[in-house]
C-alpha cells in the first residue's frame, strides 16, 4: 500500500531539494559536473527541472568554466556516448538550449565530428578516447564535412539547425560561408559571441551615454569571436546610420599577436582580417595601441589570461570617464583581466562584463557586481525563434533582432546596480523574448515556413517551451 507520505516524499520537488543538497556536498566543480552527467542519463526530466531552477548555481557546473575541464580531462571521466558520441560541449550547449531557450530534447542531437588530433600528448594518453591519428585537412576534411552537411540535410531536411562549435579559425568561416547559403547553420563562436557582446555594449550606453556611433572600439584577439563581434557591431552602427558598412568598420580597431592591424600588413593577413586593415603606422603592442587609438571600449577575446594589466586599464581610464571593459575570454584564468583589477585599477568607474562568472568586488565601500557576458543568454532563444518559425536560413538581421532583445530586457534596477545584462534567473522570459524577436525577423525576411504567422510570437514562444515536470497519469 502506498501513502501519500511516500508520495509527498519522492515528488519531484522533493526530489529536486534532495538531489540539490547531495551536489552541494561535493567541493570539486567537476565531481558535481559528472554527477549531472549520470543525472541527465537517469532522469532527463528531473535533470531539466533541477537545471531550470537553480540556473544560476548550476550553469558554470554543465557550462563555462568547468565544461573546459570536463573536456579536458573527459577520457577519465568518460561513462557512456551521449548522441553521435557527443563531447562535454556539445552536450552541455544542447542540454542549454533545452533548460534555457525550452527546445525538446528529443529534438537534439549532438555530434563529434572527430578527425584526429595533432597534439601528441593526447595521441600518447592511456585514456584518450579520440581517433588516435593525426588531424585530417585539406580535401579529405572538406569532403567529410560535405558528406556530413549532406546527409544531415538528406534525413532531417531543410529546417534542420546544425550549430558549429569549436571549429578552427579558418574552418569556421569557410564553413559558415560555404553553407551559410544552403543550410540553416550558425556558429556560436562567431555568431553568438558577436549577438551577446552587441547586446551589452547596446545596453551599457545607457551608462556610459552616446549613441553606439559615437564609440570607438579596441579588440585584442583577431581570431572568430573578435571578427565577428566586431562586424556585429558594424552591421548595427550601419543599420542605425544609414552609413555603408565598410565605412561603419573604421570606428573598430583590432589588435592581434603581431600588433595593431593596419593596412600596410593587408598582404599578410589571413582574409577574414583584413577588413580591419586600417590605415594607420605600425603599433607592436596593446599599451600603445590604447594610448594612439583612444578607444572608449576595450574588449578582449584573445584566450590570454591577465593582457588587460594595470598600464593598459589605467590609460583607459585617463580619456574615459566610465571606460566599457569586456574581458571575454574562458576560462576565469584565461579572462584578460579579472574585475577586481578592472574595479581596482579604474578608481570604480568601470563598466565590466567577462565572459566567466566573476564574484562581486568591494571597493571602497562600495559593492561592484560584474556581469556575464555569456552566449547562453543567445543561442537557446535564438534556436527557439529559429524552430517555431520554421526558418530555413540564418541572416545577420536576425543576429541583431536577438542583441536588441536581450539588450532590452535589462531593466533599471540592474543598470543601478552596474550591470549591461540581465539576471539568469529570468533566462527563460529572455530567450521566448529573443526568440519572438528572431521569429518576426524570419517571417519579414521571407524564410520563414511555419505559416500562418502566430499573432503573438512572445506568447507562442513560451506555449513552445518545453516543460519538465513529471506527466501526470492519474
Amino acid at each position: 500500500m502506498l501513502t501519500s507520505c511516500w508520495f509527498s516524499f519522492f515528488s519531484q520537488i522533493n526530489q529536486e531539494k534532495k538531489l540539490m543538497h547531495n551536489l552541494r556536498q561535493y567541493q570539486v566543480p567537476l565531481q558535481k559536473y559528472m554527477a549531472l552527467t549520470e543525472l541527465q542519463e537517469r532522469n532527463e526530466r528531473l535533470f531539466y527541472k533541477l537545471l531550470i531552477d537553480n540556473v544560476e548555481e548550476l550553469l558554470p557546473i554543465v557550462y563555462t568554466p568547468t565544461v573546459g575541464e570536463a573536456c579536458q580531462k573527459y577520457g577519465s571521466i568518460f561513462r557512456r556516448p551521449q548522441g553521435l558520441y557527443g563531447m562535454g560541449i556539445p552536450v552541455g550547449k544542447l542540454a542549454l538550449y533545452t533548460a534555457l531557450g525550452g527546445v525538446r530534447p528529443s529534438a537534439c542531437l549532438p555530434i563529434t565530428i572527430d578527425v584526429g588530433t595533432n597534439n601528441e600528448q593526447l595521441l600518447k594518453d592511456e585514456f584518450y578516447i579520440g581517433l588516435r591519428q593525426k588531424r585530417a585537412t585539406g580535401k579529405e576534411y572538406a569532403e567529410l564535412l560535405h558528406e556530413f552537411m549532406g546527409a544531415v540535410k538528406q534525413n532531417y531536411g531543410e529546417k534542420v539547425l546544425v550549430q558549429f562549435e569549436d571549429f578552427a579559425n579558418h574552418n569556421a568561416f569557410e564553413l559558415l560561408a560555404k553553407y551559410g547559403t544552403t543550410h540553416l547553420v550558425f556558429n556560436d563562436d562567431i555568431q553568438g559571441t558577436a549577438a551577446v557582446v552587441l547586446a551589452g555594449v547596446v545596453a551599457a550606453l545607457k551608462l556610459i551615454s552616446g549613441t553606439l556611433s559615437e564609440h570607438k572600439f579596441l579588440f585584442l584577439g583577431a581570431g572568430e569571436a573578435g571578427t565577428g563581434i566586431a562586424e556585429l557591431i558594424a552591421l548595427e552602427i550601419s543599420k542605425k546610420t544609414k552609413i555603408p558598412v565598410e565605412e561603419t568598420r573604421k570606428k573598430i580597431w583590432l589588435v592581434d599577436s603581431k600588433g595593431l592591424i593596419v593596412s600596410s600588413r593587408k598582404e599578410s593577413l589571413q582574409h577574414f582580417k583584413k577588413p580591419w586593415a586600417h590605415e594607420h603606422e605600425p603599433v607592436k603592442d596593446l599599451i600603445d595601441a590604447v594610448k594612439a587609438i583612444k578607444p572608449t571600449v576595450l574588449i578582449g577575446s584573445s584566450g590570454v589570461g591577465r593582457t588587460f594589466t594595470k598600464e593598459v586599464i589605467e590609460a583607459l581610464a585617463s580619456f574615459n570617464e566610465k571606460p566599457l571593459i569586456l574581458a571575454l575570454s574562458n576560462p576565469t584564468s584565461q579572462s584578460e583581466c579579472t574585475a577586481e583589477e578592472a574595479y581596482t585599477w579604474t578608481k570604480g568607474r568601470a563598466i565590466f562584463a567577462s565572459g566567466s562568472p566573476f564574484d562581486p568586488v568591494e571597493y571602497n565601500g562600495k559593492v561592484y557586481v560584474p556581469g556575464q557576458s555569456n552566449n547562453a543568454y543567445i543561442f537557446p532563444g535564438l534556436g527557439l525563434g529559429l524552430v517555431i518559425s520554421g526558418a530555413i536560413r540564418v541572416h545577420d538581421d536576425m543576429l541583431l533582432a536577438a542583441s536588441e532583445a536581450l539588450a532590452g530586457q535589462v531593466t533599471k534596477e540592474n543598470f543601478d546596480n552596474g550591470l549591461i545584462y540581465p539576471p539568469f534567473s529570468k533566462i527563460r522570459k529572455i530567450s521566448a523574448a529573443i526568440a519572438a524577436n528572431v521569429a518576426a525577423k524570419a517571417y519579414e525576411l521571407g524564410v520563414a515556413t511555419r505559416l500562418p504567422r502566430p499573432e503573438n510570437l512572445v506568447k507562442y514562444a513560451e506555449s513552445c517551451m518545453y516543460s519538465p515536470l513529471y506527466r501526470s497519469y492519474r
